[in-house]
Parts: C-alpha cells; sequence; structure tokens
C-alpha cells in the first residue's frame, strides 16, 4: 500500500492535449460537412458543399461590399454606458469591444459601391449578437440623418437578435427613434436598401429592418420577431420547416429579393445605379 501511494504522488496530472485541427478545419452548421477554414473564408463564409451562409463579422461583411480604400467610418466613438446598473454589463461589453475590435455592435460609415457614394450601416452578430442597445440605435440614427443631409442612399445590413435586455425601455426606444429617421429619409425621396442577414430577428426586425424601399435577404437567413418555438406555443400550431427563413417571407411578400452572397454587392449596386436614373 505504502509503494502504492508513493508511486501515485509521482504520477503527474494529466494536461489536455491541443486538437491538431484547432484553427485549422471547422464544421458546416447546416450540413455538418468538415470544411477548413481558409476555405471556407475564402468563400465569404458560404459553406462549399450546401450553400449555408454563416454568420459574417462586420469587417468582413463591409470589405466584400465596400470598394477597397473607399470607407470612412463616422461616429466611431459613441460607447455604451450602463443606464440601469445592470450586473456585469460593462465588463461584458469591454470584453467584446477588445475581442472584435470594435466599439459596438454595428459600424457606420460612408463608402463606395462599385464607384457610387452610400451611407452604409453594417451589424456584427459576434458582438453581444448584434442587440440593438442605445448607442446601436443612436449610431444608426445619425447614419440616416448624414444620408439624408448629403443626398446619399442609404444601405443597412442587419442581423439582431432583437432589442438589448440590459438597457431594457432604453434599448426599446430605439425602435421608435430609427423609425422616425427613416420616416424623414422616405420624405426626402432617398432610397433605403435593407439587407436582412443570417439571422435577423426581434426588435430590429420590428423596425428599421423591415421599413427599406427595397427589403433584400441572404439565402437561408433567419428572419422574425419571436423564436420559433414561441410562435408555435402561442397559435398552438406546428409551423413549416422552412418557416421565418428568407424563402418562406418572400414567397409571403415581405422580402422582395433573396440573392446569395457573392452576388450580394452587384445586386445593391444595380437597385442603386437604378434609382439614380430613375430620377435624372
Amino acid at each position: 500500500m505504502g509503494f502504492f501511494l508513493q508511486r501515485q504522488k509521482k504520477v503527474k496530472p494529466s494536461t489536455p492535449k491541443r486538437d491538431i485541427n484547432d484553427g485549422i478545419y471547422t464544421k458546416c452548421e447546416s450540413c455538418k460537412e468538415v470544411l477548413a477554414i481558409r476555405q471556407l473564408n475564402s468563400n465569404l463564409e458560404v459553406c462549399p458543399s450546401c450553400g449555408f451562409h454563416h454568420r459574417m463579422s462586420a469587417a468582413k461583411r463591409l470589405e466584400s461590399l465596400v470598394d477597397e480604400g473607399t470607407f470612412k467610418e463616422i461616429n466611431h466613438r459613441l460607447f455604451t454606458l450602463n443606464p440601469l446598473n445592470f450586473p456585469g454589463y460593462e465588463k461584458k461589453i469591454q470584453k467584446l469591444m477588445e475581442d472584435n475590435g470594435i466599439n459596438e455592435a454595428v459600424i457606420t460609415g460612408i463608402g463606395k459601391i462599385n464607384g457610387q457614394t452610400v451611407a452604409i450601416g453594417v451589424m456584427d452578430s459576434y458582438f453581444l449578437m448584434a442587440s440593438m442597445g442605445s448607442v446601436v440605435g443612436e449610431k444608426i440614427t445619425r447614419l440616416i440623418e448624414v444620408s439624408i443631409s448629403r443626398k446619399l442612399p442609404l444601405i443597412l445590413v442587419c442581423a439582431s437578435g432583437g432589442a438589448r435586455m440590459q438597457e431594457g425601455i432604453y434599448s426599446l426606444m430605439q425602435m421608435a427613434k430609427t423609425s422616425a429617421a427613416l420616416a424623414k429619409h422616405h420624405q426626402a425621396g432617398l432610397l433605403y436598401l435593407s439587407v436582412l442577414t443570417q439571422p435577423t430577428m426581434g426588435g430590429v426586425t420590428a423596425s428599421f429592418a423591415t421599413l427599406g424601399d427595397i427589403i433584400i435577404a441572404e439565402k437561408g437567413a433567419a428572419i422574425g420577431f419571436a423564436g420559433r418555438r414561441v410562435v408555435e406555443q402561442t397559435i398552438k400550431q406546428s409551423l413549416p420547416d422552412h418557416f421565418q427563413t428568407a424563402e418562406f417571407l418572400q414567397e409571403k411578400g415581405l422580402v422582395d429579393i433573396v440573392v446569395s452572397r457573392q452576388k450580394l454587392k452587384q445586386t445593391i449596386s444595380e437597385l442603386v445605379e437604378l434609382h439614380e436614373g430613375s430620377d435624372a
């Protein structure tokens, strides 16, 4: 027994081994195919096997849409506070800022798409699921105001889990504020293209995301207000398998155009050019 205990003391605790595939391969969320991360990145985060459109950071999104070297960010110094003193909220925001290299869940600015100057905002689902708090709403509202003052087409690339619960009523107020700004934008006769991506849910869907003159959605994007389970429990009925997808909502008339990510830039460019041509 003494020998056994002595040998036990000499055994070093095992350490978890790092998988050699860490950072090299990933699995498609839809078809479960194992993909090389480099291959997925080069294909704009679209699975080459099944065509599923994975989430995309705002920085990569801007790179894929805006002409190189033309984007100028605005209002990037706006920071989220903690108006309700929600426990741990400030630390969570600080960590997200460090991890993602951005100050909030939306990047706004002026850039060119195939040579055409636009006001563009892109939401980032990697930043607290792109939930809409007071700063997100303020940045989008200011972008709309810049679009009006400079008479520019407005492009909002939406992706969100909804309103941000940590800010309570301050978050919900952003729905009315952004919608009111868009009403002025519409009165000015300017073009607003809303692009719905994976996923666009909650208060964002219930406000600026679905107020576009033309609503574009990426293939397969999940779009809705409440989640599928909540809807089923409310209406006491089973829903179609493709419920709350871009294709389903196009069938029902909410979405105007469903496109693949590879064709999104060209689609936006053509619509902007068509609108400017009609104004000439």
